[in-house]
């Protein structure tokens, strides 16, 4: 199946050397959370979508007009790539190298992707742990400096595995965030958390008090996506992702 069946389409230019956020549904869909929520609060616009058949035929509606439900935002050089839809999992291997062909073409500066790592009891946790990874032992060693908490062994499943995966083939470095949250329940308070982090990491102040007051708004607004992303995560067998490799080298 060739990489042509997945393509991404610029209405507006991007400039070369952008810090690119990823937030696709995911565990808790936080990282779609907090992606939305970080182009808002940068007051992105739209300068591109993904085009796929692999995709489902849907449009999302802003004020009685249609728009991609893959899309690409951008300000001053901040980039975000969020979907409003459940990737289906047979897609996403496409769609993840997709993205990271057209981030080594804009010589991105950096690629950050946003998530979260189910937890048990995730209700009593006052304020959810964020997690990082990087392509590289240089940058993990850096984020370490910088005293954020390092996920030191596991599996990751899904794009942000195969970004992980792919992008230093193309020049490119990557850092993973992924906060604790609920499995399949939004969880709008982590998105706030990694958004926190996200913000120190790139020398940003990003506002999450509105994450923290409207969850449960966002939380009404979302369910029927996460349902709908849950059964994508199970065909990805996502709990794998949580088990601690049994041989390190």
């Amino acid at each position: 199946m060739p990489d042509e069946e997945v393509s991404i389409v610029e209405v507006k230019e991007v400039r070369e050397e952008p810090i690119i956020v990823t937030g696709l549904p995911d565990v808790g869909l936080v990282g779609l959370i907090a992606a939305s929520h970080f182009a808002s609060k940068m007051h992105m616009e739209d300068v591109g979508f993904l085009e796929s058949d692999l995709l489902p035929p849907i449009v999302v509606l802003y004020d009685g007009m249609p728009k991609p439900p893959v899309r690409i935002l951008n300000s001053d050089g901040l980039v975000a790539i969020i979907s409003e839809i459940a990737i289906p999992a047979a897609a996403i291997p496409k769609v993840s190298r997709t993205m990271v062909k057209w981030a080594s073409k804009k010589k991105a500066k950096l690629i950050v992707t946003l998530g979260g790592i189910a937890v048990e009891e995730r209700y009593k946790l006052e304020k959810p742990t964020v997690y990082a990874m990087a392509s590289s032992r240089e940058v993990v060693e850096e984020l370490k400096s910088k005293g954020m908490e390092i996920l030191n062994r596991g599996y990751l499943v899904g794009p942000h595995a195969l970004i992980m995966r792919w992008a230093p083939l193309h020049g490119l470095v990557t850092i993973g965030l992924l906060a604790q949250s609920f499995f399949n329940y939004p969880d709008p308070e982590a998105a706030a958390s990694v958004l926190e982090v996200l913000g120190k990491l790139i020398g940003l102040e990003v506002d999450v008090t509105e994450l923290k007051e409207k969850g449960e708004e966002i939380r009404l607004a979302t369910r029927d996506l996460m349902r709908r992303t849950e059964g994508e995560l199970t065909r990805m067998r996502k709990s794998q992702e949580y088990d601690i490799p049994p041989i390190h080298v």
